[in-house]
């Protein structure tokens, strides 16, 4: 899916006037699906990643599509600016400098692999976002993620770690899947 660059500045200005409205009510921004194009109506996961002088502010998303695609881009923006454990809530006057970034995400793909060289030489690097899942853990890392860990190896290793696994785990039972993403700044 390939968004028009007017469709992209909806969404943009849709997870700003979240953030506003939760400034101002302590909600996300109430948003009718049916009242955007059709394109912003498809039912899609997304992340939505907060920035403020490229140090990350919040990011929080959903891996499964559940809800509107311009819902869940208004709640995911919420989200990530006043529930992002990791951050203390956004406040009014660091609003004027929030970066804000949105992936709309591909549906996850499993991996077959017998080993994990198998695995990582089947990654794409700067491409693939991966979901790793091991009985109830489960962790992701958005394909950007790669900007910051670009070896394969490396990259798999901090997800492990990410997901609550040791660095060197390795099962026959763990589960792993690739999506990509649309990235709009």
């Amino acid at each position: 899916m390939s968004l028009t660059n007017q469709q992209q500045q909806i969404l943009l200005k849709t997870a700003k006037d979240s953030i506003a409205h939760g400034l101002e009510y302590g909600k996300a921004l109430a948003v009718n699906a049916k009242e955007y194009p059709e394109e912003l109506q498809a039912i899609r996961a997304t992340f939505v990643t907060l920035e403020i002088n490229d140090h990350l502010r919040g990011c929080v998303g959903m891996l499964e599509a559940v809800r509107p695609l311009v819902v869940d881009i208004a709640e995911n923006a919420f989200l990530a600016a006043f529930d992002d454990y990791r951050f203390p809530p956004v406040c009014a006057e660091e609003y004027s400098y929030l970066n804000i970034h949105l992936s709309i995400l591909s549906p996850a793909e499993r991996i077959i692999f017998n080993s994990e060289d198998d695995l990582i030489h089947q990654l794409n690097p700067h491409v693939d976002g991966l979901i790793l899942q091991e009985g109830a853990l489960r962790g992701t890392f958005l394909p950007s993620v790669w900007d910051s860990l670009p070896a394969p190896q490396q990259f798999l290793q901090h997800l492990k770690l990410k997901t609550g696994l040791t660095r060197h785990y390795w099962s026959k039972t763990l589960h792993v899947y690739r999506y990509h993403c649309e990235v709009i700044t």
